[in-house]
């Protein structure tokens, strides 16, 4: 152990400044080699351990317990580990092609998950080979694309089931959405292919529409974009189930106080699911929603209660969308149905609700305008669009 520490050291102390780019792509190629033998060699000792009951010699019951509270790895990997051990027991050649560095700790994972202690039973009763898919697992994951081991793998519960029922793909489907302190969310999802296909399918569909030129993000935060999107344009368009009621929408809790000025003031807006926003994103939500106001007593009890008012009209978002077509922001041309009806001048600092003082905006681009940038309707009627240093965005012939 001492000598792979100093072996580690050793490597910390490269200067990669003083390596070719082809040196440094060798290095990494034998990073990763080596890291899979060293996840190999962790979950051969984690399975060790395991089955002599060693977590016990510090007061726990389990090693995935152990794993989490004495190296603070997350659950999730410390299960994924245990796991391993477990599942490689039955499939020596995967085995030794992780313990050579060919094979990767999540393309065990991806076997481990679906051939469990009741799966291997049930191979076993029905004279099922193991070997034979131990071998040929081995093989694609020394090969083959992540993607090719796991149709490899799901064909093994086929050939314990060649004559079985179609599965409910409902039963499998699973979305989970955490919520942190500062009210972002975090989530993963599981879904059936075709499940899958049709969200990919919606995605895609708003990911290649009309986008702004030079949107240089990436592939993963499009789609997290194209997500946004897809619910705001549902939630448009009042076709959701009643919710409690009414119809789902986004609600802000802002004082009014808070509203008026043009302040940011962190921390000043509650949303209905709980999160905590600034004045001045509830002022960007506010440009284009129905307003209600509540009079409260000192000690929180409300004292009145008005009525909701729309703050831009149906009548008036139809005028703007026959006006301006798509967003206007220079560059852009998300298509109507994706935009916001933004007031040139806050209705809450005096500005009318009328077709001169509203421009459609896209969600990306009616934030940029609520943070610094603005845009103009000349008198030709042609949109204009500043920085936020009041240098003007212009867009000349591509060279």
């Amino acid at each position: 152990m001492s000598e792979l520490r100093s072996a580690l050291d050793a490597l910390a102390a490269d200067d990669l400044h003083d390596l070719t780019d082809g040196q440094v792509l060798d290095r990494t190629a034998l990073l990763v080699q080596v890291g899979n033998r060293i996840a190999a060699e962790l979950t051969r000792t984690v399975r060790h351990a395991e089955t002599t009951r060693a977590a016990e010699h510090d007061g726990l019951k389990s090693m995935r317990s152990w794993l989490i509270g004495h190296t603070r790895l997350a659950p999730n990997e410390a299960s994924k580990t245990v796991r391993a051990g477990r599942a490689l027991e039955h499939f020596p050649a995967l085995a030794a092609g992780f313990a050579d560095g060919d094979v990767t700790a999540a393309q065990i994972d991806v076997v481990a998950v679906e051939v469990g202690p009741g799966e291997v039973a049930r191979a076993q009763e029905q004279d099922v080979d193991l070997a034979a898919f131990d071998r040929d697992w081995a093989t694609i994951a020394a090969a083959a694309s992540h993607d090719v081991l796991k149709t490899a793998v799901e064909l093994f519960a086929a050939a314990l089931d060649p004559d079985g029922t179609e599965p409910d793909p409902t039963e499998g489907r699973r979305l989970l959405i955490a919520k942190h302190a500062d009210g972002s969310v975090t989530g993963r999802f599981d879904l059936d292919a075709i499940g899958g296909e049709k969200v990919q399918a919606a995605l895609e569909s708003i990911v290649q529409a009309a986008r702004p030129r030079g949107d240089e993000r990436t592939r993963a935060q499009q789609n997290a974009d194209a997500l946004v999107q897809l619910c705001d344009n549902q939630l448009a368009s009042g076709d959701l189930p009643m919710l409690r009621t009414v119809k789902p929408h986004v609600v802000v809790n802002v004082d009014l106080d808070d509203l008026v000025d043009p302040a940011p003031a962190l921390g000043a807006a509650r949303t209905g699911f709980g999160a905590t926003i600034s004045a001045a994103r509830a002022r960007y939500l506010a440009c284009d929603g129905s307003i209600s106001r509540i009079v409260m007593e000192p000690d929180g009890v409300p004292l009145d209660l008005g009525r909701d008012h729309r703050v831009v009209t149906p009548g008036l978002r139809r005028a703007v969308e026959r006006r301006d077509g798509s967003c206007v922001f220079v560059g852009c041309e998300a298509p109507s149905h994706w935009c916001d009806v933004h007031h040139l001048v806050h209705w809450v600092h005096g500005g009318e609700t009328s077709l001169g003082n509203s421009a459609l905006l896209c969600e990306r681009h009616h934030t940029k305008v609520h943070h610094g940038f603005r845009v103009e309707r000349d008198p030709g009627g042609r949109w204009r669009t500043w920085r936020p240093d009041e240098t003007e965005i212009l867009i000349g012939p591509l060279l």
